[in-house]
């Protein structure tokens, strides 16, 4: 159907140049873009080596790769070069691009990955035109008509949340600068702002809760309202309105190091891109009390800890979430110190489904089961995506200030139906920000609870239900176990030292971990401490503590930017 409509989209009037062309907006890296140039094409985790090779002369290794391609924001990346070889790359594989697919057929048309594409090519057209032959230039405008087109027809069809905001903003966009196309413009800030108002909430979050995706909503949003201004539209209120309440969200969601928490398959965010947004979107507002999205923050001195308070995303919006509930990242200054494994998404499925898992995160785990499960099998934009089921359905949370910091006290019942068994974290920041002292407890409420309870234990035949809290670190902290076995120091890049040490009885180790990211190849090796016991009790305890014991030399201190600042 998609190619139906794409290739009857070809049959209406074309257009024929622009009548206005945004600024553009999309941040490239020079890195990358220099790679491409070189023929070291890295998409969604794969590496293909291909010098002098026309980008759609390679057969695509995944889904995530074909994707990649076709939505065309590699473009970014060769327009942050901007020179001779950068240009000439950028043109041959376009314009290869509108030669082979421009009616309507292949990988790339489906809305979210047209809007997308859209989107560049409007950027970097005077980038991408420099040069073109009559032939090329009249093929890239009835490329592009059709495409908007299509998009005017199937924006509907694509799954909601980040695939439709992005193919509504490819649309402003194409109605805004191109000739003839002008009549799209009114219902697509229509549909916008029917979308903002439908699937942005009154905090500012939206039901995946993934950090990284709200800034990809984000993103759009504060590029269409610069675009529809630009071409004297005023942009709908509602439209407005998100953008208003997602940046204090945001604020709340990026650590000390300008980076995103990674939380439910997001990352850290394109380098910059968070940054880029917020000054652009106008919006100074931080948020000071109570949840974002879902998360709390605790921030003092040079140091945030940031902290998944709530049940993960359920039905539809959870294909992609993580059984994180509990789970915190610590950020020092410019460097992460406690982290989350991160989403595996681009190594596989085995990769994708353990990064899901409660061990991958930095938090308490109990007999070696996630806080919520992999479900049914959904079709979710053309894959096949495995939901959360069995999560979370009571998290109280109160955040509080204390006589000499910042209190997080929060609770989950994940474990009480198959082991009886609720989970509580306390967890508490300094002043100073250079001590963060926590406590995992577990506890049967009631008599149903502690039947539940025993049931379990005497099926453990009275051993004892296990339980590990972990704490990934991030490959750039150096740990070693110290102080005769008590403690385990973690070294900074920056020189700064953490102690990380248990204040009650248990097992104390250093064992293997994985830190998973984007634009790698494979898993990075890092390590995690992991403090474990056994609940032989309806009540049991562990205590632990984070204390700076080093400081950086304030000559070298990584500096941390300023939330007003941004």
């Amino acid at each position: 159907m998609h190619y139906t409509i794409a290739r009857l989209g070809g049959l209406s009037t074309p257009a024929t140049g622009f009548t206005s062309q945004p600024e553009p907006r999309s941040i490239g890296s020079p890195a990358r873009g220099r790679q491409l140039v070189a023929g070291n094409i890295l998409f969604a985790g794969h590496l293909v080596e291909a010098k002098d090779t026309v980008l759609w002369d390679i057969a695509a290794p995944s889904l995530g790769f074909s994707d990649e391609a076709h939505g065309f924001a590699w473009l970014d990346d060769l327009a942050a070069i901007g020179d001779g070889p950068a240009r000439k790359t950028a043109s041959l594989w376009c314009h290869e691009w509108t030669k082979r697919y421009g009616k309507g057929k292949g990988a790339g048309w489906v809305p979210d990955l047209t809007g997308r594409r859209v989107i560049r090519m409007v950027h970097h057209a005077l980038f991408l035109l420099r040069g073109a032959s009559a032939e090329e230039s009249e093929r890239f405008f009835h490329v592009m008509g059709r495409q908007t087109v299509f998009l005017s027809k199937r924006w509907s069809r694509t799954s909601t949340g980040l695939p439709r905001f992005e193919a509504l903003t490819g649309l402003i966009y194409a109605g805004l600068a191109l000739e003839g196309m002008g009549e799209f413009v009114a219902p697509a800030t229509t549909a916008l702002a029917r979308e903002c108002r439908q699937h942005i909430d009154e905090t500012g979050g939206i039901p995946t809760r993934n950090p990284e995706e709200l800034l990809e909503v984000f993103t759009l949003l504060t590029w269409a309202a610069a675009a529809l201004r630009a071409a004297g539209w005023t942009p709908a209120k509602t439209h407005l309105d998100a953008i208003s309440r997602i940046a204090p969200t945001l604020r709340a969601l990026r650590h000390v190091d300008g980076e995103l928490a990674r939380f439910h398959g997001g990352g850290r965010g394109i380098e910059g891109r968070l940054d880029h947004a917020l000054v652009q979107s106008g919006n100074r507002e931080v948020q000071t009390e109570g949840l974002a999205m879902g998360f709390a923050r605790l921030s003092a001195g040079r140091s945030d800890v940031i902290i998944d308070a709530l049940a993960p995303p359920a039905g539809r919006a959870s294909h992609n979430a993580h059984a994180s509930t509990l789970a915190f990242e610590l950020t020092s200054g410019r460097r992460a110190v406690i982290v989350n494994c991160g989403s595996g998404v681009t190594f596989g499925d085995d990769w994708r489904r353990a990064g899901r898992a409660t061990p991958s995160h930095s938090t308490l785990c109990l007999e070696g089961q996630s806080s919520a499960r992999l479900g049914p099998l959904v079709n979710i934009g053309g894959v096949t995506r495995a939901l959360l089921v069995d999560a979370p359905t009571d998290t109280p949370v109160e955040l509080s200030h204390i006589a000499d910091g910042y209190r997080f006290e929060g609770a989950h019942d994940g474990y009480v139906t198959s082991y009886g068994l609720t989970h509580s974290r306390q967890i508490d920041l300094s002043l100073d920000g250079r001590s963060v002292l926590g406590g995992d407890s577990l506890f049967a409420l009631d008599d149903a609870q502690q039947k539940t309870f025993d049931k379990a234990f005497e099926a453990s035949k009275l051993k004892g239900l296990h339980f590990d809290i972990r704490f990934h670190l991030h490959p750039d902290v150096d740990a070693e176990i110290d102080l005769g076995g008590t403690a385990v120091s973690l070294a900074l890049k920056s020189g700064e030292i953490w102690v990380l040490r248990p204040l009650d009885s248990c097992q104390m180790r250093l064992e293997p971990s994985v830190y998973l990211e984007r634009n790698r190849l494979r898993p990075r090796a890092t390590k995690q401490v992991v403090l474990s016991s056994n609940a032989m009790e309806y009540a049991s305890r562990i205590r632990w503590s984070l204390a700076k014991a080093h400081e950086t030399d304030i000559a070298v201190r990584d500096m941390a930017w300023s939330d007003k600042e941004l």
